[in-house]
């Protein structure tokens, strides 16, 4: 591999909370990277500020002892928003005997989809992502100037192709970025939220979708300063506005490559239904994965385009659970209900692990429903954080789908942000979460 258009490297891993953690690497050390990293376990179980997680088992029960961070399939990509050029090496951490780390979220993806290869399925998953471009030089949160009229941006603009020129220079930028990282950007619109947009990632293996929805965060985030922005992936900016979701769209496919869900017909068949129960059946007790910091209840709005019953339906952007149309070899599953603040690794490995139990119990959804899913009588999500993390604690289907290790550290984690957030002014915290989620 020819690194020699880089002048330093990054060995990083992604924590609980979706973010890098890891070393800065000289040039010197670049063969030193393939046999492993060492780095403390704990790190990536730390809270939202970087901090330590009071009376976790990781830090000094265990001497704070390291774990072996090895680089994951994608190998070197470059870091376009850098000035000096840079290469960026994921990784994922193992322990020292060489065995996943469970507290290591893209491990917890790769367990659930280690039980679908064992019963010969392979998950394909794309993810639409959304963010809001803004203003951060003030006490507040501001729409961004248009970069033609040197004026803020005063209204919503949905699917407006003259504001998605406007922010040509950036969207050119971001696209270029993509292709050198791999990350199939597909189309992009000018979303409902004012400065709003949602940029879609095309189907691929699921482990790689969950790669290029984390890495998709970083670029747009780093591009967007670049450009005297910033881009922010909270599910709730501005409380009278739109939210940001991820959409996460997923199929699954047999040995021969023949899509299970697709029956040739729009019902789709029976495992298609017995994956919604299962989503269904967790979705609740998940919300804590799809909603992982206090600002993220703010979406959970009635009426606002963020689901908040667990129902399901045909072609009902209403339901948290849509079964879109189109050609039947393609039928899938959209799961609507995480904001774009979620780590990716955990959410979809909530979303596929809900779906194997499914598949694995056999159960039967209800019915479809029909109009407003807001109008039925739906069980629904956590209201808020607090219920959100009891909910999590003592799910027996949350239990099936990630380790006890991963369970605890997250409890642990969210109860320790739930408390020192309280403690918070509204200003310090949308900049705590404006790039950090």
């Amino acid at each position: 591999m020819d690194l020699s258009q880089y002048r330093s490297l990054r060995a990083a891993a992604c924590d609980l909370n979706g973010q890098m953690r890891g070393k800065r690497m000289a040039m010197a050390e670049q063969h030193g990277i393939a046999k492993g990293v060492r780095m403390p376990l704990s790190v990536l179980n730390v809270d939202i500020w970087g901090a330590d997680i009071a009376g976790s088992p990781l830090v000094f029960e265990t001497g704070d002892a390291d774990g072996v961070l090895v680089p994951t399939e994608r190998g070197v990509l470059p870091m376009p928003w850098l000035d000096s050029p840079a290469g960026l090496v994921p990784m994922w951490m193992q322990t020292e005997d060489g065995a996943p780390f469970d507290g290591d979220p893209r491990q917890a993806l790769a367990r659930v989809l280690a039980a679908y290869a064992d019963r010969g399925l392979q998950v394909v998953a794309a993810t639409e992502m959304e963010f809001f471009l803004v203003d951060d030089s003030g006490s507040e949160m501001a729409p961004p100037v248009n970069p033609l009229t040197g004026r803020p941006l005063q209204g919503t603009a949905i699917l407006s192709i003259r504001q998605l020129d406007a922010f040509d220079a950036f969207f050119t930028e971001l696209y270029e970025a993509c292709a050198a990282m791999d990350i199939p950007a597909g189309s992009a619109i000018s979303e409902a939220g004012l400065g709003q947009f949602e940029v879609t990632l095309a189907h691929t293996d699921a482990m790689k979708a969950a790669d290029d929805a984390w890495l998709f965060k970083a670029v747009a985030k780093g591009l967007a300063r670049r450009h005297g922005m910033a881009a922010t992936f909270m599910a709730k900016p501005y409380l009278g506005d739109a939210g940001n979701g991820m959409h996460m769209h997923f199929s699954v496919l047999d040995r021969d490559g023949h899509n299970v869900f697709d029956n040739g017909g729009p019902e789709g068949t029976d495992l298609l239904r017995q994956a919604v129960a299962g989503c269904l059946r967790a979705m609740p007790a998940s919300t804590l994965v799809f909603a992982p910091h206090g600002p993220s209840y703010d979406r959970y709005t009635p009426g606002a385009h963020a689901p908040t019953g667990a129902g399901w339906a045909y072609e009902n952007r209403t339901a948290a659970i849509r079964i879109p149309s189109g050609p039947a070899q393609a039928r899938r599953i959209e799961h609507r209900v995480a904001g774009g603040d979620i780590n990716p690794y955990l959410m979809m490995a909530a979303v596929l692990g809900a779906a194997l139990t499914g598949i694995e119990d056999g159960l039967t959804p209800p019915a479809p429903i029909t109009g407003n899913a807001y109008d039925c009588d739906l069980p629904q999500m956590a209201g808020d954080w607090a219920s959100a993390i009891a909910m999590f604690e003592t799910d027996p289907i949350i239990a099936r789908i990630f380790t006890p290790l991963m369970i605890d550290n997250l409890l642990m984690t969210k109860r320790q942000e739930l408390g020192r957030l309280a403690e918070l002014s509204p200003e310090a915290v949308w900049k705590l979460y404006l790039e950090a989620v």
